[in-house]
């Protein structure tokens, strides 16, 4: 009896009393107390009101760590507040500007993203595998790029062509003639470098404009050239006796604009000498070798782009998949180019994959092709931005005069701001009908189009938006690596949409020695299995588990717990980004889920 109240005490195992003497705290100690035994309770209601005054309880679902024997525990420091308070979550904006491509190599090998290639062979340049995660990011993109460039539109036909085609494909095409880069060669290490990815710029004085010097650093960000410039341009000065003296700005050129006079002062990279060679061109397609023999008559190439493959099969998919122009073909296939100086990650590798459409349209001037050039733009830009790129990152760079291949009748790209500076990402470009008369005139087959309404006969022009399936993935992370600070607690998370998440939910028993309870969330963990790929985690506290899924990028967490089997039937859906949590009927987890991932 307490305060004139009597309460009649059952019976309770030790697991379900300490349930019901924290549930009781947090509206009234002392009605808590009377749930232990008679002996205990003066003490225990002191201890229990002396708790009470000091902090508020902990939520259950967002403190409970589970012991050696599975029993739940709130020994774990709190992580977020209740959810109906909603927690306190203050993005950190500026995470991105400290971002190096150092993190994001460690980050993603740190998380199975991707690894190097042969590693335990101490690797092969160029090259790299996807892991577990990477492997499912990237398979989500090409998902995402399919369904949205070729399954949602009646006008574009799937492709799938093949790695080696016939020689005289890239005859006609021109790469086995001039698919080429610059390439220099320091003649006392022997390395190779691309010519236009090395820079050099004289070293003046600035009070008197002499030059003392010249400096040769690598392609990156203006910033970063100008601190490696600087670096080496103190060096110089200190040699010529000059230490402390001040230096004009410097004024870059890449090593395909220097003459023979100026090449013979710039230093090499390698040797830190005046040894490089002038430029020259390098073949960048893979030769091997088909059949039984190995001579000339055996020689064939890797496909540098999948393009090609599209163009000769322009005649085949047209006549069976009954399409008129304007229609598209879509392929996303391997290629291979032997880059002299691969860098940068994955952005330039020697294998990679590329989503590319060849959409082909009518001749004509201007007027005919700007119209789909311009609507390509729009499109390709809202499907990156659909996937996760941040808008802010992003650009465009059209290219004019020299800047143009020469088939070409325009060409603009999109460039995202990467760590190591601002880059191609994709290209959209009209062809014009340069590729189909090429392989006309080498195969003496007639790619040409007959149309019904206009009774003409022609060659179509095309519009090809290219993109990098590996410079997409590399923006994504980029994109996604966010930083904010939870309930006073900082965070670092990837925010990748839900849409191309590798994992789309994690699924997390409250406790892992509840049958019942572990039987439930199993239960709807094989529902979910059947339509996303998502996640069993049943070790540590659940505010652990939720930092664990932040960091490879899970949009949703859903907890299972005794008020799911005991009371109302419904789970904790937590969100990521804002970490808020709702109560959602089981039954209604999946169409909830649906809405958020897939839109619909």
């Amino acid at each position: 009896e307490k305060e004139g109240r009597i309460i009649i005490m059952p019976r309770f195992p030790s697991s379900s009393l300490a349930l019901l003497i924290a549930a009781a705290v947090a509206n009234d100690a002392m009605f808590a107390a009377a749930f232990v035994p008679r002996s205990v309770a003066p003490a225990m209601a002191r201890r229990v009101a002396a708790a009470a005054s000091a902090s508020a309880v902990r939520m259950a679902s967002s403190t409970t760590e589970t012991t050696a024997n599975g029993e739940a525990s709130d020994s774990t420091k709190t992580e977020e507040k209740d959810a109906a308070g909603g927690p306190d979550v203050v993005p950190i904006p500026e995470a991105y500007e400290t971002l190096t491509m150092d993190d994001v190599v460690s980050l993603c090998k740190r998380r199975g993203f991707i690894f190097p290639s042969s590693e335990i062979y101490n690797g092969f340049a160029g090259v790299y595998d996807y892991g577990p995660l990477g492997s499912e990011l990237k398979k989500n993109v090409k998902d995402l790029w399919w369904k949205t460039f070729v399954t949602r539109r009646e006008d574009v036909v799937g492709l799938d062509s093949s790695i080696v085609h016939n020689p005289t494909t890239w005859k006609s095409s021109g790469h086995l003639d001039g698919f080429s880069d610059p390439m220099v060669d320091c003649k006392e290490t022997k390395l190779r470098y691309r010519a236009d990815q090395l820079f050099c710029s004289p070293v003046n004085l600035s009070e008197c404009g002499t030059e003392i010097g010249y400096v040769c650093v690598h392609e990156a960000s203006d910033a970063d050239m100008v601190k490696a410039a600087k670096k080496m341009a103190k060096k110089i000065l200190k040699d010529a006796g000059k230490k402390g003296e001040g230096i004009a700005p410097f004024e870059f050129k890449d090593l395909t604009e220097v003459n023979e006079e100026v090449m013979a002062k710039v230093p090499s990279p390698g040797s830190g000498k005046p040894t490089l060679t002038m430029p020259r061109d390098f073949n960048l397609m893979f030769q091997t070798n088909v059949g039984a023999m190995s001579d000339a008559s055996s020689v064939a190439y890797l496909r540098p782009e999948t393009a090609q493959g599209i163009f000769i099969n322009f005649k085949n998919a047209l006549g069976t998949s009954r399409s008129k122009i304007p229609f598209g073909i879509a392929q996303i296939g391997k290629a291979f180019r032997n880059e002299i100086t691969p860098r940068n990650f994955i952005f330039r590798s020697r294998e990679f994959e590329q989503m590319e459409v060849e959409y082909f349209i009518p001749p004509g001037g201007e007027e005919v092709w700007k119209p789909y050039h311009e609507r390509w733009m729009a499109e390709s830009k809202k499907f990156l931005i659909d996937a996760g790129l941040r808008e802010d990152l992003m650009d465009w760079d059209v290219h004019e005069g020299d800047g143009l291949a020469h088939y070409a009748l325009a060409c603009t790209d999109v460039t995202f701001r990467f760590p190591f500076g601002e880059q191609e990402l994709m290209g959209i470009a009209a062809r014009g009908n340069y590729d189909l008369t090429q392989h006309t005139e080498g195969s003496g087959k007639a790619l040409d189009y007959f149309d019904d309404q206009t009774k003409e006969k022609y060659i179509p022009h095309c519009i090809e938006p290219s993109l990098g399936v590996d410079r997409l993935i590399l923006a994504l992370i980029c994109s996604a690596y966010a930083e904010d600070v939870v309930s006073g607690e900082k965070r670092s998370f990837l925010k990748f949409h839900p849409s191309v998440a590798p994992v789309k939910v994690s699924v997390l028993p409250l406790v892992k020695n509840k049958p019942v309870l572990v039987e439930a969330a199993r239960g709807l963990f094989d529902k979910l299995q059947r339509r996303w790929n998502v996640q069993w985690d049943a070790t540590g506290a659940i505010g652990r588990r939720y930092r664990r899924a932040d960091e490879v990028g899970t949009p949703f967490c859903i907890t299972v717990d005794f008020d799911t089997i005991e009371t109302d039937g419904s789970v904790t859906i937590r969100d990521r980004d804002t970490t808020e949590q709702v109560r959602v009927k089981m039954e209604d987890v999946i169409p909830y889920l649906s809405e958020k991932i897939d839109g619909y």
